[in-house]
């Protein structure tokens, strides 16, 4: 009988193991064989024999340097399992606001039965595959692993610095990026940055922008119509556009009523009407230099911070040379980011933990100034999730 294997025991796997027969678990946390809830085996990841196996499953954070990765000899994807039966699709990815680009043209979709799924939380298992259409938030690790499934409509937004220890340099995360649109055929759309027209070849057709202003004079939407400002203008002016694509509608009323999920760009007030934001979702240096701009006029107290995943973050401290900025820098990257300041003349206080940071800025802050916590780095150092940091931050300011 064939024999699945899935490696790692999360989300995607858990969901797949429950459509198909005959699998066994392999994750790197196990270190003694058991069997779950469920009835099914899970077992060491040094267990795995490829002789024994017929069909291998990722769960898409495993890196390829892992030995299961190695070892496997018919290695798919989740999104490659489903390419066979998978609905119309619209992949969305890039370095930052793909999630909200998701949730934004799901949004605008609904209405036509559409269903959201892939990074942003429902693995594809669990998607209807009655509905007519998926929009995927997709990752470059999913990316990475994919060989035959390809999407329908891509959305690709800006890429930075971002995962380089996971895909080893800046070109191979790039080239993960855009192996989708490669794999595309004539009349399936691809809307991609301006940048990587010159390098790629492909049957799609491809609409290749500059910026938002650029975006929106090619698809004929009006900004200024548009509540969204900032890093968010560029995600709901990519919603928009495949709306256009698909149903030639600006959806200006239903783009307006869509609500940002918590952990970004969230303003806050302290009991002394102090400005504090929650922009904990911005793990990379892209998304910090974005949040940069927005406030870009005032006086910024900065907590900055946290796992970096190997990053050089030299952009980010040359863009805060022409600030007001002071940084008060915690986590597992603390003593580089000390070193990056000093580096570029930017006034830094090393403060270990998010609560000494607080404490600290809370002190001095001063009435129209703002204290912005932006990390430019994972959480999983000191908390659970951006989530649970952005909680805590939210928390210490309603204590002020």
């Amino acid at each position: 009988m064939n024999r699945v294997s899935l490696f790692g025991y999360g989300g995607t796997t858990k969901a797949l193991a429950k459509i198909i027969k005959n699998v066994v678990f392999y994750d790197d946390k196990v270190t003694k064989p058991f069997t779950d809830e469920n009835g099914f085996k899970v077992k060491p990841s040094n267990e795995f024999n490829p002789k024994y196996s017929s069909l291998e499953i990722t769960s898409p954070g495993i890196p390829p340097h892992n030995p299961l990765i190695q070892k496997a000899a018919h290695l798919i994807s989740e999104y490659d399992y489903f390419a066979d039966v998978m609905p119309f699709s619209i992949w969305i990815s890039g370095t930052n606001g793909k999630t909200t680009t998701t949730q934004m043209l799901q949004h605008l979709l609904r209405e036509y039965g559409s269903v959201e799924g892939g990074n942003i939380g429902t693995p594809l298992a669990q998607l209807d595959q009655k509905a007519p259409i998926w929009v995927l938030e997709t990752s470059s690790f999913t990316l990475h692993y994919t060989k035959k499934a390809k999407p329908n409509i891509y959305v690709l937004l800006p890429l930075s610095p971002d995962h380089l220890s996971w895909h080893g340099d800046m070109q191979s995360y790039i080239d993960d990026k855009l192996k989708p649109v490669k794999m595309m055929k004539d009349g399936e759309v691809a809307i991609i940055p301006k940048i990587y027209e010159e390098h790629l070849s492909c049957s799609a057709d491809v609409i290749f922008y500059e910026d938002e202003n650029e975006l929106a004079e090619l698809f004929n939407i009006e900004p200024k119509k548009i509540n969204f400002k900032g890093v968010f203008l560029l995600d709901a002016l990519l919603a928009l556009c495949v709306k256009k694509i698909l149903f030639n509608k600006t959806d200006y009323e239903g783009i307006n009523s869509f609500v940002i999920d918590p952990h970004r760009q969230e303003e806050l007030q302290d009991s002394k009407g102090r400005l504090w934001v929650n922009d904990t979702k911005a793990t990379n240096l892209d998304a910090t230099i974005g949040a940069l701009k927005r406030y870009k006029d005032k006086n910024i107290r900065l907590i900055l911070g946290g796992d970096d995943k190997g990053v050089d973050l030299t952009q980010l401290f040359e863009y805060m040379k022409g600030l007001n900025v002071e940084v008060y820098a915690i986590g597992s990257n603390e003593e580089k980011l000390l070193q990056l300041s000093k580096d570029h003349g930017i006034a830094a206080l090393g403060c270990k933990i998010l609560d000494n940071a607080v404490a600290e800025i809370a002190k001095v802050l001063k009435s129209g100034e703002i204290t912005l916590l932006s990390p430019a780095a994972a959480s999983l150092d000191q908390f659970t999730s951006y989530a649970e940091r952005g909680n805590r931050f939210k928390e210490l300011v309603k204590t002020l």
